[in-house]
């Protein structure tokens, strides 16, 4: 297991002020297989209208899916949609306290039309922007500082996600950066698309995409055009600990102060939509060094996270399990059934997300048969996700005797891993499946055989541990014993 999948084990509860400008993507769906009468532009026919936080409002839903307790700070309109993103964010567990309402702007809302044509893949057709890009008033941008200045003594990370839409003015980034760095506490920004970076001056890092860099660096010396040359030029100019230029399908180069760039590919993906790749970016960022994973493990985790939001339609956060799954299935020895228990219970947490119903069961399998066969395939259909144990070759010879097994434990697992209905295979050298139980926490537990649920060695630890237990119909005359006995015999 890698040290990215050992920190993601250990994540725990983190406390995060993100400050910027706050939005509510919307998602208008609908038919759009007829052209209009008397333009020619498509009709769009709506079915239905999806809202959610987009901006800064996805970055502190992403940080809170990534466990963090976070704290809203922006500006919103006294209008509906206002009151819609508060719900929202509150939802999805943020705290909206930071969160000023001016009733001269309206809230920023990004309206997304998009249609399904012949029954292909839906399309965004047409955005529509309700917004004002004007600075904040005074009245405004002081009541902001004062909920800044209560908030920030009581977080372990800043966030800034600037859209520029006029709340992160130079004096606010300025003031902001200054006195977080006074108490210790990190910044870490996603720039607007912008010529200038001055107004991030000192903070700890920025990922801003190749198009940002490049805009940026355009009126830097020498005008670098490279991503390690402009990664280099942000870094200095700006005074950063660390910069992260993201390359899309080409992944991302991590520049540290005192170390060589650091190009980080990531793995080609199927892109749907790139809405909120760059929040997640930022929000995966600022969780892994507010765990003091290191920089290079930090963007490892931006690029698995970012990976999956391009693969979803709209801006979604994306639970932990469901990242640290993609991370353990993007490294080295994960490939196929087999999964060490430590590496299971990322695989099985993230099944447990997505509303999956998981199946354990264990055993010897030595000398597979059609009975074998038959007992997994009831198992998997009595779920979505079935997990089997198998037990290490001392534990098979203490149990079934001298010349046994037949096949060694990687044999088995091998053979094992061919059978469709098989999801997941762990190997395990106790005498009982009682720590893979507690590992997995199945929703079922089964076992082939003859005998009462109540004979088995587990049964009273399941019974305390509230897990249901079912024992498949047995077939009489299929056996690994009785077939090694018969072979022997012959």
């Amino acid at each position: 297991m890698s040290s990215l999948l050992t920190a993601l084990a250990g994540f725990g509860p983190f406390r995060v002020l993100v400050i910027g400008d706050f939005m509510l993507d919307e998602m208008v769906h609908g038919d759009a297989s007829r052209l209009s009468p008397d333009a020619p532009v498509p009709v769009l026919t709506v079915d239905r209208i999806d809202r959610c936080g987009g901006g800064a409002s996805n970055v502190a839903a992403c940080l809170a899916g990534l466990g963090g307790q976070v704290h809203c700070c922006g500006v919103i309109g006294g209008d509906g949609d206002g009151s819609h993103l508060k719900r929202s964010l509150e939802q999805s567990g943020c705290e909206v306290d930071g969160l000023v309402v001016d009733p001269d702007r309206p809230t920023t809302v990004k309206r997304n039309l998009v249609g399904l044509a012949q029954h292909r893949h839906p399309q965004k057709m047409f955005r529509v922007d309700i917004e004002s890009a004007a600075p904040v008033s005074a009245d405004t941008s002081q009541a902001m500082q004062a909920r800044i200045d209560a908030l920030l003594p009581g977080v372990d990370v800043v966030c800034i996600e600037d859209y520029g839409k006029g709340v992160c003015t130079q004096q606010r980034c300025q003031a902001v950066i200054e006195a977080a760095r006074t108490k210790g506490i990190p910044v870490f920004v996603d720039p607007a698309n912008a010529d200038c970076y001055e107004r991030y001056a000192g903070a700890t890092a920025m990922t801003p995409n190749r198009t940002e860099a490049a805009r940026a660096c355009a009126s830097l010396p020498g005008s670098p055009d490279e991503p390690a040359e402009m990664a280099s030029a942000l870094l200095e100019s700006l005074g950063l600990e660390a910069i992260v230029i993201t390359l899309d399908r080409h992944g991302a180069m991590l520049l540290e102060r005192g170390c060589e760039p650091d190009h980080i590919p990531t793995r080609q993906r199927d892109v749907y939509d790139v809405t909120g790749a760059g929040d997640m970016v930022l929000a995966a960022m600022a969780a892994a060094r507010a765990h003091e994973l290191s920089w290079r493990d930090a963007v490892l985790l931006a690029n698995a996270a970012a990976g999956l939001e391009v693969e979803t339609f709209g801006a979604h956060p994306i639970p932990l399990s469901r990242i640290a799954q993609e991370v353990l299935r993007s490294g080295d020895g994960v490939e196929g059934k087999v999964r060490s228990i430590e590496d299971l219970r990322l695989e099985v947490a993230a099944h447990r997300d997505a509303g999956h119903r998981i199946v354990l069961t264990n055993g010897c399998f030595d000398v597979i048969h059609a009975g074998h066969v038959a007992y997994l395939k009831d198992a998997a259909a009595r779920g979505d996700t079935l997990i089997v144990g198998v037990n290490c070759d001392d534990q098979v010879t203490l149990m079934k005797g001298a010349g046994r097994p037949v096949y060694g434990l990687d044999d088995r697992m091998s053979i094992l891993s061919e059978l469709a209905c098989v999801d997941y295979i762990v190997s395990f050298d106790t005498p009982t499946a009682h720590e893979l139980i507690e590992a997995v926490h199945p929703d079922l537990y089964v076992k082939g055989g003859d005998y009462e649920p109540c004979e088995i060695v587990e049964h009273a630890r399941l019974c305390e541990l509230g897990i249901p237990c079912e024992v498949l119909a047995h077939r009489p005359g299929l056996g690994s014993t009785d077939i090694v006995d018969h072979v022997r015999g012959a």
